[in-house]
């Protein structure tokens, strides 16, 4: 009995130092399997496309808001008062010179009219009066009969009655005019209003204080106004005087519009004033431009963006805008060498031109830039290159400022001579 008891004390705790053993066996070999397995790979270098600066001959533009305004402007007004009688038009329809506009009572003004042509007739006969007298006095003058004092007064009669004569003509044709100014019309071509005055309504007219009938206004050409800064004005003159760009006093520069709709700018037209002084208030001097308007598309008051030669002809580097960082205050590009490390390197900006960014220093034709996936690279950190391209886009803005043979007429022709209104 105890010789078994024995046996099994002896008996269980080998199983249990065997299952031990066992354990530790399996752990080794999962360790060694696991030195044995090979380690995993890094990732490789980020993809992205690089590609050298485009180098091209551009001209800078520069921007300035500003509105269309017609070229003729008539508020209508009656020089002559009365009472309303008709309108000859509808309310914001084309009109051209010399079209009846309005029609007022003429027969107050025609009534006048008699009275001066009955003024001027007795004013005739009275000079015909005055004629015979002077002629029967000289006949007379040489005898006793007749004293020199008479002769004289038969003189100076003649010539009051001429004066009288002459003074009724001018009220006769005073009148004329004014029976002739019942009749309004349109002194240049033009889309018209609405009418300000209904019809029997009394006009009071002849001044400017008078409320006008309807306004009238030009089409084609049309004005462009703008307002530039005193440092855009002196930058301009300096570079009149040295030579590089012409002022737009002297030749008729090309600008070219977009409206708030437009995306391209394709209206072009050509400077065609320039103020002689710069606003006290505002420290801004008056430009004017002029564009054709033969579709009549364009409305007087309508906002736009106008660019302006800003600039000679000169070769610039360019730069996609996605290409040029922000470091703080400082703008940076990253580039790439051969070995596919990622450096930094601080540029000078300038304006847009054609789409791509005008890169003014810091950066060399032969450089690889980084212009497509530039939130992949990091200054110091790999990446793999793939080649890519800079397209400038064409804004049909990279012009030459025409010659003096091509410079057209910096004055409008009279809006009456001007066709399609």
């Amino acid at each position: 009995m105890s010789a078994t008891l024995s046996a099994a004390k002896v008996t269980r705790p080998s199983k249990r130092l065997v299952g031990a053993i066992a354990a530790v066996l399996l752990i080794a070999a999962c360790d060694q399997q696991a030195a044995d397995a090979p380690a995993p790979q890094a990732p490789p270098p980020a993809p992205v496309t690089v590609a050298n600066p485009l180098v091209e001959t551009v001209t800078e533009w520069d921007e300035f808001t500003g509105r269309f305004e017609a070229v003729n402007r008539v508020e209508i007004r009656a020089r002559v008062s009365g009472y309303l009688n008709s309108v000859h038009f509808d309310d914001g329809q084309l009109v051209k010179k010399g079209d009846l506009l309005f029609s007022i009572d003429p027969r107050v003004l025609e009534a006048e009219r008699s009275v001066a042509r009955a003024t001027l007739l007795q004013a005739e006969a009275q000079l015909k009066l005055t004629v015979r007298d002077l002629e029967r006095a000289e006949s007379l003058s040489g005898s006793s009969a007749i004293s020199q004092q008479t002769v004289d007064e038969r003189r100076t009669e003649k010539l009051v009655a001429e004066a009288e004569v002459a003074a009724a003509r001018a009220r006769v044709r005073n009148a004329d005019l004014n029976v002739e100014f019942t009749e309004v019309r349109a002194p240049i071509n033009g889309r018209i209003s609405d009418r300000r005055v209904d019809v029997g309504n009394l006009i009071s007219g002849g001044s400017a204080q008078s409320d006008p009938l309807a306004i009238i206004v030009s089409l084609n050409p049309m004005y462009f106004v703008f307002d530039a800064s005193e440092s855009d004005f002196l930058r301009y003159t300096r570079l009149s005087k040295s030579g590089v760009r012409t002022s737009s006093r002297d030749k008729a520069n090309p600008v070219y519009v977009k409206l708030m709709d437009e995306e391209n700018w394709f209206r072009r037209g050509e400077m065609n004033f320039l103020g002689n002084e710069l606003d006290s208030n505002s420290g801004t001097i008056r430009g004017r431009a002029i564009f054709d308007n033969s579709d009549q598309f364009l409305t007087a008051g309508v906002f736009g963006r106008l660019r302006l030669i800003g600039s000679a002809p000169y070769e610039a580097t360019l730069l996609p805008d996605a290409a040029i960082l922000a470091d703080q205050s400082s703008k940076i590009v990253f580039l790439v060498d051969e070995e596919g490390t990622v450096s930094s390197r601080k540029v000078e900006i300038g304006p847009m031109i054609r789409g791509l960014r005008v890169v003014r220093g810091g950066l060399k034709a032969t450089d690889k830039v980084i212009i497509s996936g530039v939130q992949r690279a990091r200054p110091g950190g790999k990446v793999t290159p793939q080649e890519g391209q800079i397209v400038a886009v064409d804004d049909g803005l990279n012009v030459e400022v025409p010659d003096d043979d091509d410079v057209p007429d910096k004055d409008p022709e009279p809006a009456s001579e001007i066709s399609g209104q």
